[in-house]
């Protein structure tokens, strides 16, 4: 399967994060899926990567233009796709995806996955979505979707197929469903 991983291209500030994306980028690399990420060598992103290709999997980038000009670009990637702006990288992304995680990442993995959870909720994108919890980081966004359920903007029925993930050993559960 095609695991679509959205994250950021920053490091953070806990050591906690380093560690949990090169866990779940060995097991991409081991379990024979193949990572579908944002081709930066930066950051989460990077250690995502080398975590994938050090297993023995397959990673491919999908890098805007503007960032290859920038010297962003993992070299060592199994295939890359260069486009000609961020709306063509996400559609990219989306197309070549089996499976969608966000990792904790800034506005740009919000952004991403929000247009997932959207896909999904109105049945246009039959795929996993699933917001990798780590150590409570989407607990806001989780809070939000509830709140749009009491408030009568949104339903369960909605929501099916969104998953919070605090670890690993659940998103392998829920990418095995």
């Amino acid at each position: 399967m095609n695991i679509t991983v959205y994250l950021g291209a920053n490091e953070g500030n806990d050591p906690r994060l380093a560690q949990a994306v090169r866990e779940l980028g060995r097991w991409i690399g081991e379990s024979g899926n193949a990572l579908i990420y944002g081709g930066s060598a930066c950051g989460l992103m990077g250690e995502l990567a080398k975590s994938v290709l050090g297993a023995g999997g397959k990673a491919t980038g999908v890098e805007p233009q503007f960032f290859v000009d920038q010297g962003l670009l993992y070299d060592d990637l199994t295939e890359l796709f260069v486009t000609k702006d961020m709306t063509e990288r996400k559609a990219k992304m989306i197309e070549l995806g089996d499976a969608f995680i966000a990792f904790p990442g800034g506005t740009g993995t919000l952004e991403e996955i929000a247009e997932i959870m959207s896909k999904v909720s109105l049945k246009q994108l039959d795929a996993p979505c699933i917001l990798y919890n780590l150590n409570g980081y989407y607990d806001s966004l989780k809070a939000l979707l509830d709140h749009m359920i009491a408030m009568g903007l949104s339903s369960p029925e909605r929501q099916q197929g969104i998953s919070f993930a605090d670890n690993l050993a659940e998103i392998k559960t829920i990418l095995q469903a």
